[in-house]
């Protein structure tokens, strides 16, 4: 059923092109060039992204996560590995991440295999986080039914207290992910709904393949 006033709100989008005579030839030099530019034009959690993942069965799911790290070999993200996203890795791993950066009226879409990082990416990363959210590590068993809010924050400060002036080590159920890409899109927003999307698509010999989508 179509509700108007929802299907009246609209957007035409004319800030920016992508053409491919200004496109990279590879798809993270790409994404480094519209990283750049989002952290230039100060986009509101930049490294937020949609994790989009699907149990064995195919039973999607998808949740915002940070991102943490990315170069020529892919995107990191860190979490609990016993969560509903980690058990739906463990069963298939492969995933899909969406950065959708309004302010410059762009989005990436990245679809990839998925790989636990090496344990000393993750305690690295574990022992830069502030110290609350490294008892929180801890704390919460993630994903999991429990019985109140005050269960919680009684348990936080439980572990508060037994950790206090230790050094606090990452759990074993915590630790990294990445995604490394077979297929990256770039979408820029264009007027009358004509945008502009350009995909790579990587081959069987390790080849990035540029085209472009109709939008």
């Amino acid at each position: 059923m179509l509700n108007p006033s929802i299907a009246a709100i609209r957007k035409d989008y004319a800030t920016h092109a992508l053409l491919e005579s200004e496109a990279a030839a590879h798809p993270i030099d790409q994404f480094q060039q519209w990283w750049d530019d989002a952290l230039r034009s100060e986009v509101e959690e930049v490294n937020a992204m949609t994790l989009a993942t699907a149990s064995a069965d195919g039973m999607p799911a998808a949740r915002i996560v940070l991102l943490k790290s990315f170069n020529q070999e892919g995107f990191v993200f860190f979490t609990n590995y016993d969560s509903y996203k980690g058990l739906q890795l463990a069963e298939n791993p492969r995933a899909c991440l969406v950065f959708f950066w309004k302010e410059l009226e762009r989005q990436v879409r990245i679809t990839g295999l998925v790989e636990k990082v090496p344990a000393e990416a993750s305690d690295a990363y574990f022992s830069s986080r502030p110290e609350p959210s490294r008892i929180g590590a801890w704390t919460s068993p993630q994903s999991q039914p429990i019985p109140e809010r005050n269960w919680l924050e009684t348990r936080f400060a439980e572990h508060e207290r037994a950790m206090a002036g230790q050094e606090i080590a990452r759990p074993s159920n915590w630790g990294g992910y990445i995604v490394k890409p077979v297929i990256i899109e770039f979408w820029q927003g264009r007027p009358s709904r004509l945008h502009d999307r350009l995909q790579y698509t990587l081959d069987d010999y390790g080849t990035w393949k540029r085209e472009r989508l109709a939008p």
